[in-house]
């Protein structure tokens, strides 16, 4: 049984509410972090009529260790936050609107976190976006990924000098999405650093009305 660590935390929510929404958008705060750092970020999104849920880590972080680590270095928490967002996605399952049309957005931390989410529960999503980010593991951990993504689009987005994101993660991330069936879409910054670019916001803006 998954230690609840994240579990009971609230949910933030913004946009439509859930019952009424098209579509919906779970958004994944980074370390330090919390919901109310990652939501404005919606501010710059143009499609309307989508419900957004942003869950906040216990402690504001979702995991203790880099996410380079071994994973059982990275447990209970990184458990907890796995089965944090995928209770989320269930709730927006159980009001009616499909994977299909529902899509996981994280930055840094919570990037990492929804790649995986995706990775470890294959089906076809609205979109994932991984803005600096990549899949959770040692080198020698990143197999056992299993179904097919069927077509998700995936957005990975990052820097070539990120201190936190080494690059390589980022196409090992990309090879093994596509493998399982995803359509991704990898944009590397030169110099940006750790943040988001307006490039990354529009592309976000653009697989949202993609949704329509």
């Amino acid at each position: 049984m998954t230690e609840k660590i994240h579990q009971e935390r609230p949910v933030t929510r913004k946009g439509v509410p859930l019952k009424d929404a098209k579509a919906a958008m779970i958004l994944i705060h980074g370390r330090g972090g919390d919901a109310n750092g990652i939501l404005p970020l919606t501010n710059h999104f143009e499609a309307e009529g989508f419900a957004y849920l942003a869950p906040s880590a216990s402690g504001n972080s979702w995991y203790p260790d880099r996410f380079l680590a071994e994973r059982e270095s990275n447990e209970p928490y990184l458990s907890s936050a796995l089965e944090t967002v995928s209770n989320l996605l269930k709730e927006v399952a159980e009001a009616g609107i499909p994977p299909e049309k529902t899509m996981l957005l994280g930055f840094s931390q919570g990037a990492c976190l929804a790649l995986e989410v995706a990775a470890r529960n294959t089906k076809k999503y609205g979109a994932v976006i991984a803005l600096s980010g990549g899949l959770i593991g040692a080198d020698d951990e990143l197999d056992g990924y299993e179904g097919t993504l069927d077509g998700t689009p995936v957005f990975l987005g990052c820097s070539d000098t990120d201190f936190h994101i080494p690059l390589e993660r980022v196409h090992e991330t990309r090879d093994i999405l596509t493998k399982l069936g995803a359509t991704v879409d990898e944009r590397i910054y030169e110099g940006m650093g750790h943040t988001i670019n307006n490039d990354e916001v529009q592309a976000v803006n653009e697989l949202m009305k993609a949704l329509d």
